[in-house]
Order: C-alpha cells, then sequence, then structure tokens
C-alpha cells in the first residue's frame, strides 16, 4: 500500500501508516495534519453513510465542507466493524499499521475488536491515540461530550464572554481541536519511543484535560493568588490596555503589554503624561484603574476611524488591529501571502479549497495536497494488499465493504 504522494521530497512523515477509526473532528483533524505531512492515513467507514461528518452542510456536488477540510490526505476504506469478517480485516491492517487513532466512547472500541490490549498482542509496536471528551478512566469517562460539553466542563465558557452576561461558548470546537492537536505532539513523541525501544503504547487523550490544560492565564490566577476568574469580555484578565475599543465605524483592538509599550500609547494618543500617572504606572496599577484608562482611550479612538487608529498606533510601535470578518481574514493579503488557502481536485466536487496546516518548514516545501477521498474510493486498492479480488467480491456482495 503506497502512500499519497505529496510533494517531490521526501514528506517528513513519509513511511508512517495511519488506520483512521475516528469520525467527524477531533481525530480527523489530527490524522489530516499527519497525513498532510506524508503520513499515509487509511480512513475505516462504515459502508454506505460513513463518517457523520459527510451528512454536515454546506455542500459542494454533495460532498461536505466540514468533511472535506478535515479529511484531505486520506484513503477512505468501507469496513462494518460490526461483522467478524469486519474485525479480522482491521486486525490485518493493524498487524502492517504504526498507528491507530479513534474517538470511541471508553468501552466502544471493545465491542469493534479495536481495544489496545487486543491490537498490540497483534502489532506490539503499535500507537494507538484514544481521544474522548473525558478521558478512558475518571469518574466521568463514561459520559458522552461534546465539544460544547467540554467547554463548559473545563471551566473555559465560564471566563468567556462579557461581565454581564452569561458564559459563552467560543466559536469554534476547541475542545475537539484542542485535543487533536494533543493527539498529534503525543503520537509523534510515542513513535519516537517506538523507535528506540520497539514499544508501543497506549494514548489517553481527553478533550476536557486538553482545554483545562490551556487555559495557562486563569489558571495562574487561580492556582497561584486564590482567584476565581470570571467573564471579562475582550479585556485581558492580567494585562491592561488590552481589549477592544469602540471607533467611528467599528472597533479597534489594542494590546499593551509592557510599561515600555504603555509610554508610547501614551505618546500616540497625544497624552504622554499618561505615562507617568501613578494610577497607571504598572500593568498591575493599569488592571486596577482599567475603568479610567478605558474612559480616556474611548475618547481618543472615538474620534477616529478603525483605519486612521490603527495606523497612527502600527507607526508608534503600538499593537493593534481592526476586527476582521472570517471573510476579510480569508481575503487578507497576509493569508494569501502565507499560502495557507490552496486547492485541490476532488473526484466529485472539482477544484475545491483546502486550508494547509500552518507550520512552515525549511527543508519540505509545501507541494500540493492530496484532495480528501469519497467514501469508500480506496476500498479494492488498500484491501487488494492482501487479498484476491474474489474475495473482495464477497465482502462487497455480503455488504461487509
Amino acid at each position: 500500500m503506497a502512500a499519497i504522494p505529496e510533494s517531490p521530497e521526501t514528506a517528513p512523515l513519509s513511511g508512517l501508516r495511519i488506520v483512521d477509526l475516528s469520525r467527524v473532528l477531533a481525530g480527523p483533524f489530527c490524522t489530516a495534519l499527519l497525513g498532510e505531512m506524508g503520513a499515509e492515513v487509511i480512513k475505516i467507514e462504515m459502508p454506505g453513510r460513513g463518517d457523520d461528518s459527510r451528512q454536515f452542510s454546506p455542500f459542494r456536488d454533495g460532498e461536505s465542507g466540514l468533511f472535506m477540510l478535515v479529511n484531505k490526505a486520506k484513503k477512505s476504506v468501507t469496513l462494518d466493524l460490526k461483522s467478524p469478517r469486519g474485525v479480522e480485516i482491521l486486525h490485518r491492517l493493524v498487524k502492517v499499521a504504526d498507528i491507530l487513532v479513534a474517538n470511541f466512547r471508553p468501552g466502544t472500541d471493545a465491542k469493534l475488536g479495536a481495544e489496545y490490549e487486543t491490537l498490540k498482542k497483534i502489532n506490539p509496536a503499535l500507537v494507538q491515540a484514544s481521544i474522548s471528551g473525558f478521558g478512558q478512566e475518571g469518574p466521568l469517562s463514561a459520559r458522552p461530550a461534546y465539544d460544547i460539553i467540554a467547554q463548559a466542563m473545563s471551566g473555559l465558557m465560564s471566563i468567556t464572554g462579557d461581565a454581564a452576561g452569561p458564559p459563552t461558548r467560543v466559536g469554534e470546537s476547541m475542545g475537539d481541536l484542542c485535543a487533536g492537536l494533543n493527539a498529534c505532539w503525543s503520537i509523534l513523541a510515542a513513535i519516537r519511543h517506538r523507535d528506540r525501544t520497539g514499544e508501543g503504547q497506549h494514548l489517553d487523550i481527553a478533550m476536557t484535560d486538553s482545554l483545562v490544560s490551556m487555559m495557562v492565564t486563569p489558571l495562574s490566577l487561580q492556582l497561584f493568588a486564590g482567584i476565581d476568574p470570571g467573564r471579562t469580555g475582550n479585556r485581558h484578565p492580567i494585562s491592561t490596555p488590552f481589549d477592544s475599543y469602540p471607533c467611528r465605524d467599528g472597533y479597534a483592538v489594542i494590546a499593551v503589554a509592557s510599561d515600555a509599550l504603555f509610554a508610547r500609547l501614551a505618546g500616540a494618543m497625544g497624552q504622554p503624561e499618561l505615562a507617568a500617572d501613578p494610577r497607571f504606572a504598572s500593568d498591575s496599577e493599569r488592571t486596577r484603574h482599567e475603568p479610567e484608562l478605558r474612559v480616556l482611550i474611548t475618547a481618543w479612538t472615538g474620534g477616529r476611524t478603525v483605519d486612521e487608529a490603527v495606523r497612527i498606533l502600527d507607526e508608534a510601535g503600538v499593537p493593534a488591529s481592526p476586527i476582521l470578518s472570517v471573510a476579510e481574514a480569508v481575503a487578507s493579503d497576509h493569508i494569501g501571502e502565507r499560502g495557507l488557502v490552496t486547492t485541490a481536485d476532488h473526484p466529485v466536487a472539482g477544484e475545491i479549497p483546502l486550508v494547509r496546516q500552518p507550520v512552515r518548514f525549511s527543508r519540505y516545501p509545501q507541494g500540493p495536497i492530496a484532495p480528501p477521498p469519497t467514501l469508500g474510493q480506496h476500498t479494492d486498492e488498500v484491501l487488494g494488499a492482501f487479498l484476491d479480488p474474489g474475495e473482495i467480491a464477497a465482502l462487497r456482495r455480503d455488504g461487509i465493504i
């Protein structure tokens, strides 16, 4: 089974084979990143319906946009894991794989013949990553969890939103995506260990744990100062001024986290004396007197357009920006120059947009990305490595593929 070609040069993860049992977002996001770096990702899907995310709108020629974004550079194999023959084929794939990724609720893998204790007997060098809402062990492990549940249970929602408003979900499924990123780096760390020792291992990645571990600013307040942080809107909880401020035609973001930057801001506002004001002489004092400082900054920004305020602050060396919509961000010169959005030719949807993984490698130039697969597109190719055409035809006749 040859890996999907991505570049005339050897890709960083070329030679690694991944059996991907994951679905929807956390696991597929992880394996898409690994696949883009050259790993061969064999995505196992149920015959007929496939990954649930294939049904998510918006669609292009019947193909889900969300599915296509997080399943680039993969091969799709349909396989009924609820049948003994399907499990047998999965075990044959595992025997020649390096990595298996799944995001079942704990206990489901055992019903499908995919629990680590079984698979490590087939392939002791296998690295298996299990992503779930609350982990494989613990008092909440058996509970189902979508991203909003992880955001709620991690504390993230409690610190998101306006102070006078309700707890608010972050505008993307960050529990899924952070868990997918943690799965990525931990898989590669485990592969490094395997390469040294020959031993595989099991990785337990929880969405809720992933979010908690990322909240370093609120955790610093809670763990070191005994402060249970609340919602502060766009304002930073420990640095000031660090917020969005109203202009004549919208809002400008100003981010100041040092005394030197505040002196530049005061000068740009035509009020250099503010830097010597005892209320604003340090970051902690500025945060304590945030309401008074906000009045002064708002009086200045309110007389200017967003572009005018950002230009003046940029010239003064003060971090500032407009607040772009998603459409404006994607169309920006920055994203265009960085080449983050590219295209690929899909066998059904035609030319489709894809988003690259965001890291630039000096020794691995960005090449074309293989498109996401149609359902079962690579079943015959992958299974043909160890089954003859007659066996494959029988499996298809019996609905196993």
